[in-house]
């Protein structure tokens, strides 16, 4: 987790997922969290989200940003899988095993989009880009029930909200290479929410909660007033969203 250098990791997570697949490394809940550091390169450099600059997808440069703000959501999405495989001790195996995962689908798609970008003449760094998915990983890094609630069901599903318009702008733009990507990790994404739903909803039944009330609160907690549509209500429903969270949102949004 702490490799700096964003192939590197990518390799070492695939490394790592075949040692596991081979039973030749099993997940452990012994790591201690407090030594955990969250490897990132010195570039992109990190902005505040109001600083990065908007760009029409008309134009060459802005599918370059827009495709580097993906590919920095991903190489993020690599390191969250990986603290929570790591960070959290007493969950079951399979817990781990369910993150470990994916981090490895992240680094795939995080190369993906990395290769993309060189075939558009630029390189992953070479853009500005905001930390806001590591920002809200801190805040939860406490505890594990409200880090299933918020960042997979939260900001990870709003890969699942705005990627398709993404998609339907690049259509119309002629960039159906960006396009076919996209649509994959668009399908994929929708795993990595629900096991973030899964999660939510057993530690929710081992402490007594309910989890449909207990998602609202941690709405309000941290989100209150924040948060926008558009919300991908089919995906959602097959990510593990029940209708009360969606009427939630809905209401949010409005």
């Amino acid at each position: 987790m702490a490799e700096t250098d964003p192939l590197a990791k990518c390799q070492r997570v695939a490394a790592l997922w075949a040692e596991v697949e081979s039973g030749g490394w099993t997940p452990s809940n012994s790591a201690d969290s407090g030594l955990l550091i969250c490897g990132r390169p010195e570039r992109p450099e990190l902005v505040a989200p109001g600083d990065l600059p908007r760009r029409s997808l008309g134009s060459l440069a802005g599918r370059q940003a827009l495709v580097h703000a993906i590919a920095h959501i991903e190489f993020n999405a690599i390191n969250l899988g990986l603290d929570a495989a790591l960070r959290f001790p007493g969950m079951p195996e399979a817990f781990y095993r369910d993150w470990l995962s994916v981090a490895v689908d992240e680094a795939r798609h995080f190369r993906m989009l990395s290769d993309r970008l060189v075939e558009m003449g630029v390189a992953y760094g070479d853009f500005p880009a905001h930390g806001g998915l590591w920002d809200m990983a801190e805040r939860t890094a406490h505890d594990v029930m409200i880090r299933m609630a918020l960042v997979p069901r939260v900001l990870e599903a709003r890969g699942l909200d705005v990627t398709p318009g993404m998609i339907e702008r690049l259509r119309a733009a002629g960039d159906d290479r960006t396009v076919g990507l996209l649509e994959i990790i668009l399908e994929e994404e929708e795993r990595h929410v629900a096991i973030g739903s899964h999660w939510f909803t057993e530690l929710c039944a081992e402490r007594g909660l309910d989890p449909d009330e207990t998602f609202e609160t941690l709405l309000e907690q941290y989100f209150s007033g924040t948060l926008r549509g558009p919300f991908n209500f089919p995906a959602r429903r097959r990510a593990g969203f029940t209708e009360p969270e969606l009427a939630r949102l809905a209401e949010m949004d409005a």
